[in-house]
């Protein structure tokens, strides 16, 4: 008897740990989609401030957040420089991700 409980205990622990770990990947896919989502935001805006794209950098920055699933929560620019931060919310969990764009130094 002591066996079968001992085996009971050991496999509701391993199914325990086995169901935690499944959000590890889903997290990990959903952090990269995040920093793509920040990287085209940034690009766009800079595209908008130096001339390359039309339209108010902000304003493309968020639109292509959007088109990701995300938002914009932070957007400056210094010069020709975008600096976008965006958000996500992933169940009750927000995540965020920031990245700079522009010319060369």
């Amino acid at each position: 008897m002591a066996g079968s409980s001992l085996a009971v205990g050991v496999m509701g622990v391993a199914a325990v740990v086995a169901v935690g770990l499944t959000g590890v990947p889903a997290a990990a896919v959903a952090g990269q989609r995040l920093a793509g989502a920040a990287d085209a935001a940034a690009l766009a805006a800079a595209d908008a401030a130096s001339g390359a794209a039309t339209g108010v950098p902000c304003e493309r920055a968020e639109q292509t957040a959007a088109a990701w699933g995300a938002r914009v929560t932070e957007c400056g620019l210094d010069g020709l420089v975008a600096t976008v931060s965006v958000a996500v919310q992933l169940g009750p969990i927000s995540a965020r991700a920031s990245a700079r764009a522009g010319p060369p130094s």
